[in-house]
């Protein structure tokens, strides 16, 4: 949520500070501003691929351009009316729009065929506004030009914004992306700037934080790339690292390993192994005792629980290993894997054996799987290394799955003087 939270805060602050003149930077250094953090937005968007924000930039400057210029057009002393007020009006309602729009694309890179069509759907909106704008009776102003005036926003730009706003917001709820709440916090300053006539040093002021909130959203994608797991949505193997270096004795760390899920992927297809990812992870996102758990990779996890001994932690551990066991996924369709094949010195060796994996239903094509997990659990002690916690974690995870899976080991605080050998996991 700090995705969704912290752009607002900054929203407030800008509020603020243009609002109450506690700072009052001059009209040119708020252009430059804007230009520079638009700019900057641009570079960053495309060095990390994502066209949705670029296209967000390039609709915010046309309609900071379009405004600004027709409001040039407007004759003094007039308040309503105008090119400038048809301005507002056109943009307050196509800018909206367009966010909506980008929201549901899906990034496609920096190819002419991906982007041409988003071109010729801006060009046209442009032609449109400049036909309407040139259209307007020019003896009219379209803006109030003093920033405590709000400029006339008619009412359809206003249902646009607040319609595309609750969208915006939707979508960042289901889907918990920075680009969602990037396009809305850019939406609400595009807002103020409109409202209060987008020409001057405030609106500028606005539109500046609108670019900067876009240009943000873009490095907060990134961040979330590098530690967080877009399959799972848990923090990392990079985040566990990192986590690992603030930890202070006493703490406990348990490392965690589906069970045969190798034997799930050649048996069910990747998509289904995908689910079973995504089904353990949602457990391990509510383990209880405070702990924090992190996707190492593969099919391995990590939970830290700072503060804790494994006398404190292993209630939370057994009731996230019954958990697991006891959560089931319902197939859907029919993988190719699924289907008759011949004799298999495989499966024929496998038939004996306790499946962790089972099918507990199979009809027509589809079934319920249910999985388990094996579980390591290792405690610092004053002299111990966290890595050689991992480790000896590691080896009571192997010891698990050497006494037959879907069970937790224990050990003990390993020593610094002792050498911790790293354990292969199947």
């Amino acid at each position: 949520m700090k995705s969704l939270i912290t752009p607002g805060i900054f929203v407030l602050v800008i509020v603020a500070l243009l609002q109450t003149g506690l700072v009052a930077p001059s009209a040119g250094a708020l252009t430059y501003a804007f230009y520079s953090v638009w700019l900057a937005g641009l570079l960053l968007a495309w060095r990390f691929h994502s066209s949705r924000i670029f296209c967000a930039l390039v609709v915010l400057l046309l309609s900071q351009r379009a405004v600004s210029y027709f409001a040039s057009l407007t004759a003094p002393g007039h308040v309503t009316g105008g090119p400038g007020s048809t301005a507002i009006a056109a943009v307050g309602v196509l800018l909206p729009i367009n966010f909506v729009l980008l929201s549901f694309q899906q990034e496609s890179g920096f190819t002419f065929s991906s982007l041409a069509p988003s071109g010729v759907l801006l060009f046209v909106q442009s032609v449109i506004v400049a036909v309407l704008c040139r259209s307007a009776p020019m003896g009219a102003a379209a803006v109030s030009h003093h920033p405590a005036v709000p400029a006339t926003m008619p009412f359809a730009a206003v249902l646009a914004f607040s319609a595309a706003a609750i969208m915006l917001l939707i979508r960042f709820l289901l889907f918990r992306k920075p680009v969602e709440s990037g396009l809305l916090w850019s939406l609400a300053a595009s807002f103020l700037a409109l409202r209060l006539g987008a020409v001057g040093r405030v609106p500028t002021g606005y539109f500046a934080a609108a670019a900067f909130i876009l240009a943000g959203a873009v490095v907060e994608t990134s961040y979330l790339l590098a530690y967080h797991d877009e399959l799972t949505t848990l923090p990392s193997r990079r985040a566990f690292h990192d986590a690992l270096l603030r930890l202070e004795h006493p703490y406990s760390i348990a490392m965690l390993d589906i069970d045969h899920f190798k034997r799930c992927n050649d048996t069910y297809g990747h998509d289904t192994g995908d689910q079973v990812l995504r089904l353990v992870a949602s457990r391990l996102a509510r383990v209880s005792g405070g702990g924090q758990a992190y996707r190492c990779g593969g099919e391995e996890f990590a939970v830290l629980f700072p503060g804790k001994m494994i006398s404190e932690v292993t209630g939370s551990l057994e009731r996230l290993r019954a958990e697991i066991e006891a959560s089931t996924l319902r197939l859907r369709g029919t993988d190719r894997r699924q289907q008759q094949r011949g004799p298999d010195r495989r499966n024929q060796r496998s038939r004996g054996r306790g499946h962790a994996i089972r099918q507990l239903a199979k009809p027509e094509g589809t079934g319920v799987i249910s999985v388990t997990a094996s579980i390591g659990v290792a405690t610092s002690s004053e002299n111990a290394r966290a890595e050689e916690v991992v480790q000896a974690a590691d080896k009571a995870l192997y010891r698990a799955k050497a006494a037959g899976r879907n069970r937790i080991e224990m050990a003990a605080p390993p020593k610094r003087h002792q050498r911790a050998r790293a354990a292969g996991i199947a």
